[in-house]
């Protein structure tokens, strides 16, 4: 993987870059759609590509090792076969879903044991074993095993965890630099910074990761129930660390005011369920603000849901139908709702890349933020 860093934002630490993979490039800064069990929910590969504008999505290491399982993804030639999705893929390592099974998982030095949600069976997650999981998986960019601690969360439980992830880690770099991709293309592995809402242990792993000296690092632990303000503080803090010529991935983020601000401080690359969840619940975020289309004021409204936009899902269908069409709970509606949102967040970090680019971005984002966050 090579990343070419290409435009600098004047008024902010915003940039605008390249990630060269083996399947694709992916423009920077880009908001990947997550497709946590092999696809993204309600939206096909074709929309994806053609009316959306994906470059690049997610699975998760945990779900797709218990479901469909390892060997029918090795069977399939990987992920991209078994899917297809012939662009980049990302993989999770399965720790934020170790971080939310808290009563059914013990963490310890070696890994973590828990049971499947499906089933209830035994399985055991180590640093190594998840580096093999995700060669298996194959997909081009892969996550480190570590923990992502929980806010409100005590300082000494937060540099006890910090430690262990720092040890995984190493043990991560080490399974990895020792084994070769099982398919006919490269894979590279993205450390995590965690350290809680903790200045001092946020430096330490900034510094730590940075070491490592890998092709790309990631931000995690944050969107986890911290206020926005304390986010934006230890993501600026962290960025000023993190190496300027690789990209930086803030996992787990957010609104379009979080992604915005984000890239304000330098962040690259993010992933969230919220475009597709929300959709599912008849929230739709537009250029003009965010619709609850199930309100009774958009009954007979037959503007096009966002003319703006611009894509098919956005203007061919009239707010009026798709209300119609979620009260009716008719899956067309969870449909149109999830292209139309992933097409605005793609379309959102493609303006920030655009303004980036012109050297305006700042102002061009404190111009739209509130905007975007205005109830309709």
């Amino acid at each position: 993987m090579k990343f070419e860093l290409q435009s600098n934002d004047i008024k902010s630490k915003a940039r605008a870059g390249v990630i060269h993979t083996d399947h694709g490039a992916i423009h920077t800064p880009i908001f990947m759609p997550v497709g946590t069990a092999g696809t993204v929910k309600a939206v096909h590969q074709r929309e994806l590509k053609q009316d959306i504008n994906a470059e690049i999505i997610l699975g998760n290491t945990y779900h797709l090792y218990l479901r469909p399982g390892l060997s029918l993804l090795e069977k399939a030639g990987g992920l991209h076969k078994f899917n297809g999705w012939n662009g980049p893929i990302l993989t999770d390592s399965g720790g934020y879903q170790v971080y939310s099974l808290s009563e059914n998982r013990k963490i310890e030095e070696e890994g973590v044991t828990f049971r499947s949600h499906i089933d209830g069976s035994r399985h055991i997650f180590s640093p190594e074993r998840v580096m093999d999981i995700q060669r298996s998986i194959g997909a081009d960019i892969i996550m480190a095993f570590d923990e992502c601690t929980p806010y409100p969360c005590e300082y000494d439980y937060a540099k006890t965890s910090l430690a262990m992830t720092h040890r995984w880690l190493k043990r991560c770099c080490k399974r990895f630099d020792s084994t070769q991709p099982r398919y006919e293309y490269a894979q590279t592995l993205f450390p995590i910074v965690q350290g809680s809402v903790y200045k001092d242990l946020r430096v330490q792993s900034a510094e730590f990761i940075a070491s490592c000296e890998r092709d790309g690092n990631a931000i995690g632990g944050l969107a986890v129930g911290e206020p926005a303000e304390m986010m934006y503080e230890m993501t600026e803090l962290v960025c000023d660390i993190l190496p300027k010529d690789k990209p930086r991935y803030l996992m787990g983020v957010g609104t379009p005011a979080n992604i915005l601000e984000s890239i304000a401080l330098g962040v690259d690359m993010f992933d969230c369920v919220m475009p597709t969840r929300n959709a599912r619940n008849g929230m739709l975020f537009t250029t003009q603000g965010i619709i609850n289309i199930r309100n009774e004021k958009w009954k007979d409204d037959l503007s096009a849901i966002d003319e703006e936009l611009g894509g098919y899902a956005s203007t061919h269908y009239s707010k009026a139908y798709l209300r119609h069409l979620v009260h009716s709970k008719e899956m067309l509606g969870a449909q149109i709702a999830s292209i139309h949102n992933l097409t605005f967040y793609l379309w959102l970090v493609g303006q920030a890349r655009e303004h980036i680019k012109a050297g305006d971005f700042a102002g061009w984002k404190n111009s739209i933020v509130s905007k975007l966050m205005t109830r309709l």
